[in-house]
């Protein structure tokens, strides 16, 4: 009995150690619990502030904390919401300056004038994947449009056979389509990020560009920023989906009824004289033949030639002047992506068009070179081009918040003019109403039928004469069946070597050139009846244009590829459209070409060659003039009553 009191008794006199005991483990739960949660809520606020969008805030919730517009009003029929002019804060520009010379450093900017002269025997483009296509980013975007545009009628061409192309062009030729690094699907950057800095008026003459360490920089484009991750392997396969050019011209017949550009904020003069514009063209007669002119070149020659006659009475541009150079304002006009410098350049210094009250203008400028973009930010082994979206985005939100232009039309009536690869994706969300005139036109790469526009890549050897060599032989003297020569960029290029390389005295098909050999590819395609445009590691390719330069009929070699123009020429009819998979029967395909009908299409390519030169000065219905009425014309058919 004593010794059940005396355990008793211990039991009694330990409670109070373990009670006490207990009441220090909640109070130590509770304090670490507590501190787990300021750690969360700071980390969560640290993104939110110093990150445009809080890329971790963004993917845990639905919205982001700003915008100039969301994923969502951006879709393709313009109707997206208004502007948010308060958008998320970056550092000023004062913090900026400091990383500029890192950003710089990082890469070292290739020399312009060597770029020119060895672009297709050399590395022009960035070498850095060699798969996937890098608009996948786009597929999110529900503004995808490859599905909703459309042509109308299509003339005949001897063969049904369909495709399009993105090569390079010449040692020459030969070479200039080195792939862009591959870039993930989480590279849809923010559609704002910090302010830019800055701006700066120009007109800007030709010069080499000087190192951006005289640039102010958004902080998000510092190499620290981007994680490097290693090079891709993988070999770019061929489209899962083709649109044939009989598919593309029903697509924009289609977007003619289904897209129109959003109701303006508020009433403009401007937006009368357009609707004017539409009802004059709508009623223009017709016209079946013209002593001068082979109409059947153009889908419909008389409204081509009304509303070509109206743009020149009518058309009034807004240029921005905010924009750091090199990036905005400095064109370049030698390379394989001449076609964005040449028309910055022409714009600017012209006095018709441009107005500087942008309450009288139709349509309003970005005025920046995607190429430079990615020269001059990108990090060489990143993978990423989310600091080149972030440094668009920082523009968007500076022109946004300075003028009141794009707000009232959400941005339908802005246009932007880039031939660089990653331009499409770039672009894709924070910029996705404007009208995009892009070299990179792929049918399933985000391109929209009736809204964007297929811009020329023409490769200019040398800006001082860009119609040197211009021309080739008649075709009596032309007896080469067909050539291609470049380098093996992209999956499709191997096979075409291997069915024709050496196979057949007729077929001239080859891999690069020696180099030193310019001439020799030039003579080739200047003695060739047929030039193929095969593309290279995107659809787009400058032998398109070449082609037409030496007055050799092309045969666009490349799936999805939209030629330039698309809304306005009749491309079946000088050109011929060839399917990948049909590789194997080139020459069959060729080879039945009728004499005359080849004769009638070399003919056509003579016919049509003024609308794809460069002159120093423009002339009419040329191609900075056809890049014009493709805007024009763009916006006039798209809006609203």
């Amino acid at each position: 009995m004593e010794k059940k009191l005396q355990l008793i008794q211990q039991q009694n006199s330990t409670a109070p150690v373990v009670g006490c005991f207990s009441n220090v483990v909640v109070m130590e739960t509770r304090r670490l619990l507590w501190f787990m949660a300021f750690a969360f809520s700071l980390v969560l606020l640290v993104q939110y502030i110093e990150l445009p969008y809080g890329y971790v805030i963004s993917s845990l919730l639905s919205t982001g904390k700003a915008r100039v517009a969301t994923a969502d009003s951006f879709l393709a029929n313009g109707m997206g919401d208004p502007v948010n002019r308060t958008v998320s804060g970056g550092p000023d520009a004062s913090s900026v300056s400091q990383n500029v010379t890192e950003v710089v450093g990082e890469k070292k900017k290739p020399d312009t004038s060597k770029r020119s002269s060895d672009a297709f025997g050399g590395d022009e483009r960035v070498v850095e994947r060699s798969s996937g296509d890098f608009l996948e980013m786009n597929l999110s975007n529900k503004s995808l449009a490859a599905e909703t545009g459309s042509n109308q009628h299509k003339h005949e061409l001897p063969m049904s056979s369909d495709t399009s192309s993105r090569n390079s062009s010449i040692d020459s030729l030969q070479g200039a389509d080195a792939a862009p690094p591959s870039i993930k699907d989480d590279d849809r950057a923010p559609l704002v990020s910090s302010p830019l800095y800055s701006p700066s008026n120009a007109s800007s003459p030709v010069r080499e560009r000087p190192s951006l360490t005289h640039s102010q920089l958004s902080t998000e484009v510092s190499n620290s920023a981007i994680r490097r991750a290693p090079k891709s392997t993988r070999i770019k396969g061929a489209p899962t989906v083709v649109v044939p050019i009989s598919k593309m011209n029903n697509l924009l017949s289609q977007s003619r009824v289904s897209y129109h550009s959003m109701k303006a904020r508020w009433p403009s003069k401007a937006d009368d004289e357009l609707l004017n514009a539409k009802r004059l063209i709508v009623s223009a007669d017709s016209v079946a033949k013209n002593p001068r002119v082979d109409v059947s070149i153009y889908r419909n020659f008389s409204a081509f030639a009304r509303s070509y006659e109206l743009m020149e009475k009518t058309l009034k541009i807004y240029i921005y002047s905010e924009g750091e150079r090199p990036i905005f304002h400095e064109p370049e006009l030698n390379g394989i992506y001449a076609s964005e410098g040449w028309f910055m350049k022409q714009l600017q210094e012209n006095k018709h068009f441009v107005t500087k009250n942008g309450d009288k203008a139709h349509l309003f400028y970005l005025p920046f070179s995607s190429h430079v973009l990615q020269e001059v930010l990108y990090v060489p082994d990143s993978h990423s081009r989310k600091n080149l979206v972030r440094y668009l985005s920082s523009y968007l939100k500076n022109i946004t918040t300075t003028h009141r232009f794009w707000d009232r039309t959400n941005g339908t009536d802005h246009f932007l003019v880039a031939c660089h690869d990653w331009a499409p994706a770039e672009t894709g969300r924070i910029m996705n109403n404007c009208i995009r005139a892009l070299c990179n036109a792929n049918a399933k790469g985000g391109f929209q039928f009736g809204k964007d526009i297929s811009l020329p890549e023409t490769y200019v050897r040398d800006a001082k004469s860009p119609l040197k060599s211009l021309g080739g032989k008649p075709p009596s003297q032309r007896h080469i069946l067909a050539f291609f020569a470049g380098k093996m960029h992209g999956y499709l290029r191997p096979i075409l070597l291997d069915h024709w390389e050496n196979k057949d005295p007729d077929m001239k098909i080859s891999g690069k050139l020696q180099k030193g050999k310019d001439q020799t590819y030039i003579q080739y395609m200047k003695s060739s009846k047929y030039c193929i445009s095969a593309k290279g590691y995107e659809p787009y390719t400058p032998r398109v244009v070449e082609a037409i330069f030496y007055e050799c009929v092309p045969v666009i070699l490349s799936d999805n590829y939209i030629p330039p123009f698309f809304e306005t020429l009749n491309w079946e009819s000088f050109a011929v459209f060839i399917l990948e998979k049909d590789i194997p029967k080139l020459k069959k395909i060729l080879a039945s070409i009728p004499e005359k009908r080849y004769v009638e299409m070399q003919q056509r390519v003579r016919l049509v060659q003024k609308h794809f030169l460069w002159h120093d000065k423009p002339v009419k219905f040329d191609i900075f003039h056809m890049i014009l009425h493709s805007l024009w014309y763009t916006r006039v058919v798209n809006i609203g009553a």
